[in-house]
């Protein structure tokens, strides 16, 4: 009988200790997304594409770490190289799907916002290094997108990306004022309208 009641008080802290992680993993993704809850990926593990609407805006700028990484000619970078324009900080790797997928309308977003003011900073979290990226980036017909690399992955954790893509809208101050979980069409009207916007108040 003392046996059977540790065993059921085992199983029903097993069952509590897992409800509490998840409640945890909620709350963390829902603060990390500005407050908006994010939908899981729906159907075949492929996330939903996203629209402007879908980023998570915070009430004010929040502080960035420090994150290092590299360009692709090995020269190592860190968020204070880009301070001063606004950036759109996708973290990406060449075997996610859906990252794959929106990296045409990344480089497209480029072509058209691209300057001293805005950059899409495209940043790979490949263990393989560079030249999986730029063999990619030639295979797709990339042109405008920088390549950017943090083989470590550090930088996404420190980022707290939840999972990838991942997307961070970063002011002139280097501070983040939103960020976007998964995929989206990032050349539409209203994404460079969206973008225009917070530019100007940069």
């Amino acid at each position: 009988m003392k046996k059977l009641l540790q065993g059921q008080r085992a199983i029903v802290f097993l069952a509590v200790g897992t409800l509490a992680l998840t409640v945890i993993a909620i709350v963390g993704v829902t603060y990390f997304s500005g407050g908006t809850p994010i939908r899981a990926p729906q159907g075949g593990g492929q996330a939903e594409t996203a629209s402007f609407r879908s980023f998570g805006m915070h009430e004010a700028p929040r502080p960035l770490p420090e994150i290092k990484f590299e360009d692709g000619n090995g020269h190592a970078l860190t968020l204070h190289n880009l301070k001063g324009k606004t950036v759109l900080l996708n973290i990406w790797a060449t075997w996610c799907v859906p990252c794959r997928e929106e990296m045409p309308t990344l480089d497209a977003l480029e072509a058209e916002l691209g300057g001293p003011a805005f950059e899409v900073v495209a940043l790979s979290v490949d263990r393989a290094g560079p030249d999986v990226v730029r063999n990619f980036y030639a295979e797709i017909g990339i042109e405008h997108l920088g390549l950017y690399i943090d083989a470590t992955m550090r930088a996404s954790f420190n980022l707290q990306a939840p999972g990838l893509p991942t997307t961070l809208l970063i002011d002139s101050e280097g501070r983040e004022q939103g960020r976007l979980v998964g995929s989206a069409d990032w050349d539409t009207p209203e994404m460079i309208a969206f973008l225009n916007t917070h530019m100007k108040l940069n």
